[in-house]
């Protein structure tokens, strides 16, 4: 048994509370394919505190990634960017093109992200759930960790903070359809080929 030196888990999942379980649950199903594994509930009382419902749910094959908690009464906090909070979640596509390919399917949903920008490490788009919290999907521009990391250290050490140049996405999907690669994608939209429009208000995000 090792007593002295610190071992690294891994995050398993995280657990939300929402007073809007049924739509959590469809949007969850939606953009990130999530199923749901169990769903349960406890009544309230004295020693176990208010009732509540619970669903389990998961889009791979660990039991749970995410766990819902639906309590009466509650309410998402309109004011949250000014209260301690999950900032952000976070969940990695292997390839732009799956990335790309799941904001058309979003947006023939009627779902379309808050965000999107080139970061250099990764190229992330943002969306908000029913509760507005804010979930980003991402890809790794580099295509693996250690690469993405030494160019975030990089970044971080020169300019004090990693850059991040705001993309449109359906100016991507046309260059992308006239054959540019991955790599030559990430380039021009870190150049400000792909810039948007109407700036993004980010105002909620922070």
């Amino acid at each position: 048994m090792n007593t002295e030196i610190t071992i690294h888990p891994k995050l398993q999942h995280l657990g939300l509370a929402t007073s809007n379980l049924d739509a959590m649950l469809d949007w969850y199903r939606k953009v990130l394919g999530m199923t749901v594994n169990a769903r349960v509930g406890a009544p309230g009382g004295p020693r176990n505190g208010p009732s509540f419902s619970a669903a389990f749910v998961t889009n791979d094959e660990v039991h749970h990634r995410m766990v819902f908690f639906e309590f009466p009464g509650i309410a998402a906090d309109p004011d949250k960017r000014h209260h301690a909070r999950v900032q952000h979640i976070a969940f990695e596509y292997e390839t732009l093109d799956d990335l790309l390919g799941t904001y058309v399917r979003l947006k023939g949903l009627g779902i379309t992200p808050v965000m999107a920008a080139d970061e250099g490490s990764q190229t992330s788009f943002y969306y908000l759930d029913p509760d507005g919290n804010s979930i980003e999907l991402n890809v790794n521009n580099y295509g693996n960790d250690w690469t993405a990391t030494e160019h975030m250290k990089t970044a971080a050490a020169s300019a004090g903070h990693p850059r991040r140049v705001f993309v449109d996405p359906e100016q991507m999907l046309t260059a992308q359809n006239t054959g540019a690669s991955a790599w030559s994608l990430h380039e021009r939209a870190f150049a400000g080929e792909f810039a948007p429009e109407k700036p993004y208000d980010v105002r909620g995000m922070l």
